[in-house]
């Protein structure tokens, strides 16, 4: 077993990535990049593959280098909100039963897109929204930095030994990891790199979640997966 951190009997929190987490936006995502690479005359699939990889602007710079990057953004930005106005969106299996059975106050969202589409998707979906919610605007330095789970860690008064990080990407896994906190893994077949828990869909996740943020952190339900 990857141990774990965490202080026996320290109140414990719980930090969410959103999409790919607690929101099913991968059609989503996939339309918009599409659409924007349509404007632009470029390949749609080889756009989506790159931005899979890379923060927007670094989007650019790879597969648009003769574009002015701040147009880019912007028409991105013009489809990323339309879509939020118009798209369909669906909570993964789980998301409001587990947000709803959070204390308020122990919990948060770390994302790198923006509140305010976070807030219409939430909106959308009925899922709750915490009182932190770190965004892409918050910081200067997004994940694989840590900086985003420290930031939310602080403004819960929280010490990152004491947080549970839940991603499904990457560079999410990798931000929790060098935020000193427990990360755990969900919504892939199989476990990203670093984790110390992986679960094939969040639903199958809720449980132990649950009793991380109430119980000591020696305890573990019976069945549940854990990567060794």
């Amino acid at each position: 077993m990857i141990s774990e951190p965490g202080r026996s009997g320290a109140m414990r929190y719980v930090l969410f990535d959103v999409d790919g987490t607690l929101i099913d936006a991968v059609d989503n995502q996939r339309l918009v990049w599409r659409t924007w690479a349509e404007r632009y005359g470029l390949d749609p699939d080889e756009v989506y593959r790159v931005a899979l990889r890379t923060r927007p602007m670094e989007t650019f710079a790879k597969v648009a280098p003769d574009q002015d990057p701040r147009k880019c953004l912007a028409a991105l930005h013009e489809l990323e909100d339309e879509d939020v106005r118009t798209g369909v969106y669906a909570a993964f299996e789980g998301a409001s039963k587990l947000l709803n059975a959070l204390q308020p106050g122990a919990w948060a969202l770390v994302t790198s897109n923006y509140e305010h589409r976070v807030r219409g998707r939430f909106a959308r979906t009925g899922l709750p929204v915490p009182e932190v919610l770190v965004d892409a605007a918050a910081v200067e330095e997004g994940k694989p930095s840590p900086v985003p789970y420290l930031q939310a860690a602080a403004r819960l008064g929280a010490q990152p030994e004491d947080c549970l990080v839940i991603e499904d990407a990457a560079s999410g896994v990798q931000s929790g990891l060098r935020a000193g906190m427990t990360v755990w893994g969900v919504n892939t077949p199989a476990a990203v790199d670093g984790v110390h828990r992986h679960f094939t869909t969040l639903h199958e996740a809720v449980r132990d979640i649950l009793d991380f943020a109430s119980g000591p952190h020696s305890h573990r339900l019976e069945g549940s997966a854990t990567v060794k």
